[in-house]
């Protein structure tokens, strides 16, 4: 009864957004990776955008006028991993903070010797644990060279639904924790070497960093490049595959 409650005062509150038939397909149009969903999953991601739009709290940084255009092309980004997952996946935080391009997060860490860094870390976004994402907003889509910043972010919320952001989401019934963990290890190991050794790898080579990068940057791929990262890791394609309940590579073969 509680969860029905639930689900009837969040599309309460979405029905009260009203979004022009213009701006979808503008919007739209300017995510072509959403090119190869069918007409009922284009209709239910809507669906979902519009309740994400509601349910959380948006904020414009360093005065960063945030208008419908914007929201709608980030909550549009953010469901389509959570198309046939639910918006219960991002449950339990309400901050989205756009910032206006890169922005800069003051760090402070202590190496193994105890000693002290201070620095400031230039960044395009960041999910914190429980916590808003912070996500870089870009007029012109090229200027991100490819990187899909709120795919990126919203995979890390993802991945944290398990606790640390460590490349290991809950996984679904019938997914196989050791498959998962052998796969995408595997496959981060030889990423890592690749990128090391120079390699301009097709891939954004900030996947090497750490697990949850990787896993950060292959969900970005799986969505904007399935057939590229098919073709570099077939095996993290089938997870993913499995963990989405999607599989934009067969889909849009059959386009």
């Amino acid at each position: 009864m509680i969860r029905k409650l639930s689900a009837w005062w969040r599309q309460h509150r979405a029905d009260r957004i009203e979004i022009p038939d213009a701006l979808w397909r503008q919007v739209e149009a300017g995510l072509p990776f959403l090119a190869h969903l069918t007409a009922g999953e284009r209709t239910h991601l809507r669906d979902l955008a519009r309740q994400f739009i509601a349910e959380k709290q948006w904020s414009g940084a360093q005065g960063l006028h945030l208008t419908p255009r914007i929201q709608l092309t980030i909550a549009l980004q953010a469901c389509l991993p959570i198309l046939h997952l639910g918006l219960d996946w991002y449950a339990g935080w309400v901050g989205i903070v756009v910032y206006p391009g890169d922005f800069v997060i003051p760090r402070r860490i202590i190496d193994e010797d105890g000693v002290v860094h201070e620095f400031d870390d230039e960044v395009m976004g960041e999910a914190w644990y429980g916590g808003p994402v912070l996500v870089s907003w870009f007029e012109h889509p090229e200027d991100t060279d490819g990187i899909n910043v709120v795919i990126h972010e919203f995979a890390h919320k993802l991945d944290m639904k398990s606790g640390d952001a460590d490349g290991m989401p809950p996984l679904h019934a019938g997914m196989s924790r050791r498959r998962w963990i052998e796969v995408m290890s595997n496959a981060f190991q030889d990423f890592r070497q690749r990128v090391d050794g120079g390699e301009e790898t097709p891939l954004d080579p900030y996947g090497a960093e750490l697990p949850t990068e990787f896993f950060a940057v292959a969900s970005e791929a799986f969505f904007q490049e399935p057939a590229l990262l098919d073709s570099e890791y077939p095996d993290v394609y089938a997870q993913l595959r499995g963990f989405y309940g999607q599989d934009p590579l067969q889909n849009r073969k059959g386009h």
